[in-house]
């Protein structure tokens, strides 16, 4: 059992790493986009209706898919006014009911991710525009970006645990 939730751990881990080193990439796309529409507005005089959807698009992958790597990396606000004074177990019993509260709100934003979802699969919902582009990818790139993060902060919990047990994971 050990070793399965050790592995659980490594796996999760390993996997937002690679998925956030994949998704700050993202930012390249994105303004190669935009020198794209500018070159395209000054030196063709056609300017491209796509870009600015497009790019946020891009950006809301960034976030959502780089998301789960943050909270790795100890990139999330913290009140570091007392955290920093406390022991290691302390601060272990600290985020294990801390960390609760935000699979609650991750749990919460992934049931009304799957419901947007469906329903842009099911009645084929597109954003209001220009280029009017299918709101189903963008919306599945979210579900999957709050999955990851969900995944990270259960290894926390399961790290924490193993703190406060005297174990290290």
């Amino acid at each position: 059992m050990r070793n399965a939730i050790r592995l659980y751990v490594h796996w999760v881990d390993t996997f937002n790493r690679w998925v956030g080193r994949f998704a700050m990439r993202l930012i390249f796309v994105m303004g190669a986009i935009m020198l794209y529409a500018i070159c395209s507005r000054l030196f063709l005089g056609k300017p491209v209706n796509w870009v600015m959807e497009m790019s946020q698009f891009l950006l809301m992958g960034y976030f959502m898919l780089g998301g789960a790597y943050a909270l790795q990396l100890g990139s999330a606000v913290r009140m570091d006014l007392l955290y920093t004074r406390w022991s290691d177990r302390t601060r272990a019993a600290v985020d294990v009911v801390t960390i609760f509260a935000l699979i609650f709100y991750l749990g919460v934003l992934l049931w009304g991710g799957i419901e947007s979802t469906q329903y842009a699969l099911e009645y084929g919902e597109r954003r209001r525009g220009l280029w009017r582009p299918y709101m189903a990818p963008i919306k599945i790139v979210m579900v999957i970006g709050i999955v990851l993060m969900i995944l990270q902060c259960t290894a926390f919990l399961i790290r924490d645990i193993a703190r406060l047990r005297g174990k290290d994971i």
